[in-house]
């Protein structure tokens, strides 16, 4: 049950968003940035100098720098390295053992790498609010917004998307800073976070808001 090896595909641009349901906008005073799994072992799939992984790391390290400077919490989530079957529960049945106990492994990627100030989530589970603290970190800083990038968009990124929005948490998927197994996973994915439970946006967009 080892990672699929993913062939490169076009990451989507503004021309190539759904139709979002809500018309939310990101609020610097409300929003959390969520890096989700961008760890090697996850990243290891990807043919690391073909699209999308390029966009991927340049735009989800254009917006950890926007939040840094606009006082935005950044929150990674990690899942550890050598879990016990006991540890992945029915994960262990979908995708095997999951990360190896290798510090490597389970490092976030250089490009991305969290800085002082950050806080980085074990992550357990598809969605990073089960048994984390994330739900508790967003109350405690007061904010009902979470914009989500990292890997896989059909899986963990709409997991914890739908989760949010169950938890009356406004959640934003950025199109061109999520990435896949390949592209009719990924644009599945935003269809389906635009029309369910998240608004789909862009890191353009993120970045020009407010300006």
């Amino acid at each position: 049950m080892a990672l699929p090896a993913i062939a490169p595909y076009p990451m989507p641009d503004a021309t190539a968003l759904p139709e979002n349901r809500a018309d939310w906008t990101v609020d610097p005073g409300r929003a959390v940035l969520l890096v989700h799994d961008l760890q090697n072992h996850f990243l290891s799939a990807f043919e690391s100098h073909a699209s999308p992984m390029p966009e991927l790391l340049a735009n989800t390290g254009r917006l950890t720098q926007h939040a840094r400077n606009h006082g935005i919490p950044v929150v990674y989530s990690a899942q550890p390295g050598g879990q016990s079957p006991q540890e992945r529960g029915l994960q262990q049945d979908f995708w095997g053992p999951g990360l190896p106990d290798d510090p490597q492994a389970s490092a976030i990627a250089d490009a991305v790498a969290p800085q002082a100030g950050d806080t980085v989530i074990t992550k357990w589970k598809y969605s990073a609010f089960v048994r984390s603290d994330l739900a508790a970190l967003l109350e405690r800083h007061g904010c009902d917004q979470l914009v989500i990038t990292g890997v896989y968009a059909h899986i963990g990124v709409i997991a914890t998307a739908c989760d949010a929005w169950m938890r009356d948490v406004e959640a934003f998927v950025v199109a061109d800073a999520v990435a896949d197994f390949g592209e009719r996973e990924h644009r599945s994915a935003l269809h389906w976070a635009a029309g369910r439970c998240a608004v789909v946006t862009t890191t353009d967009a993120i970045l020009t808001q407010g300006e």
